[in-house]
């Protein structure tokens, strides 16, 4: 007996069992990976209502200096990521999309506590595979790239932009492999930019993707425990929500 859908279970379907309406939320949506980076973008907004709460994942919206935003703890790898940004994408009503991460730098002249921003991916993740084909151009969203990139400068952070490739395979990182990536033109390298990137532009909404740095591959340094590193994930979140200010004004 053959399958009796075409797909076992679709965004469409993930967004019903959650019970999360049109009307719920924002065209904006914030994404941090983890639930605690969550919780201090929720403190941020004004009012902020949960949307729905679905195994670790949970969705609020409220606004900022008036403007309704979304926030939603989207996953810290392409699989998970893959869900959550189908559910923001058949919303029908979220056309922005920003992803607040983390990254390893590429190059040893990016420091620990710097941000990446992300204008392409090389994709080395096991998920968009299944969506699209291995000559597609995953890309960001130039506007939002570029609104996000003002701010960071005009609020005197470190920041980079270019090409991020996305692994699944964190610890096969190997000198090779990295050489490989960095000849293509790789500065950094993250697990989620690839699938949330790539959905989003198929499914053709806003988004983009800006990481602060926690290590250093080529020099092998760790900031994990480093205050700049953790400096670097609260700029991320008045970056990100300074943005969604001005693409409204704009």
């Amino acid at each position: 007996m053959q399958m009796q859908k075409e797909i076992h279970l679709t965004g469409k379907d993930l967004l019903q069992m959650v019970q999360l309406r049109p009307e719920d939320v924002a065209r904006y949506a914030i994404v941090p990976g983890p639930k605690d980076r969550l919780e201090v973008l929720i403190k941020k907004i004004e009012n902020p209502i949960r949307n729905f709460s679905f195994m670790e994942y949970m969705m609020y919206t409220g606004t900022y200096k008036g403007i309704r935003v979304t926030a939603i703890n989207g996953g810290r790898f392409s699989a998970d990521t893959a869900i959550t940004t189908e559910v923001i994408c058949n919303t029908k009503k979220i056309e922005n999309i920003i992803r607040i991460g983390t990254c390893g730098a590429l190059d040893e002249k990016i420091k620990i506590g710097d941000l990446v921003l992300v204008d392409s991916v090389i994709r080395g993740d096991g998920v968009t595979p299944y969506y699209v084909d291995k000559d597609f151009k995953t890309v960001a969203d130039k506007k939002i790239s570029d609104t996000l990139y003002e701010i960071s400068k005009e609020m005197g952070i470190n920041i980079h932009r270019g090409v991020c490739w996305t692994t699944d395979a964190l610890l096969r990182e190997s000198r090779e492999i990295v050489e490989e990536r960095r000849k293509e033109g790789a500065i950094a390298v993250d697990m989620v930019s690839s699938s949330l990137l790539t959905i989003a532009q198929i499914y053709h909404l806003k988004a983009a993707s800006i990481l602060a740095v926690s290590d250093n591959v080529i020099t092998g340094e760790m900031g994990f425990l480093n205050p700049l590193y953790y400096l670097a994930e609260t700029n991320l979140i008045n970056i990100a929500l300074e943005t969604v200010s001005r693409l409204e004004a704009k």
